[in-house]
C-alpha cells in the first residue's frame, strides 16, 4: 500500500512538471514600450522621451500591442531596458494582461 502511495505520488509529480513546462507557446506581438503611467498614449514615436522620463521616475514598462491596443505588464521589466519608447516585436508568454518577455526586435 505505502509503495502504491509513493507511485501515485510520483506520478503526480511528474504529470504536474510536464504541464508546467508546456503552459503555452510563446507568442509574438507587435506594438510599443511604453509606460504604465501613460499606457496607450505613450505608444507612438513622439513619446520616447516622455516614456523614458516616466520609467526612470517609477512608472514601469508596459507593451501596447498594435492590433488591438491592449496594455500589456512586463513579468521581467528589464528584458525591455534598451528598447524604451521603441516599436518593436516582443516574443513571450502572455497571460491574461502579463506578459513574460524572452526576447525584443525592434522594427
Amino acid at each position: 500500500m505505502r509503495k502504491l502511495l509513493l507511485l501515485l505520488l510520483a506520478g503526480a509529480f511528474v504529470v504536474s512538471v510536464a504541464s508546467v513546462s508546456f503552459a503555452g507557446d510563446a507568442q509574438t506581438v507587435n506594438g510599443w514600450i511604453a509606460d504604465s503611467k501613460c499606457g496607450v498614449k505613450g505608444a507612438n514615436a513622439g513619446a520616447a522621451e516622455c516614456t523614458k522620463k516616466c520609467i526612470k521616475a517609477g512608472a514601469s514598462p508596459v507593451v501596447v500591442t498594435d492590433a488591438d491596443q491592449k496594455v500589456l505588464t512586463v513579468d521581467n521589466p528589464e528584458a525591455l531596458k534598451e528598447h524604451y519608447g521603441e516599436h518593436v516585436a516582443v516574443t513571450g508568454h502572455i497571460d491574461g494582461g502579463k506578459i513574460h518577455v524572452d526576447s525584443v526586435a525592434a522594427l
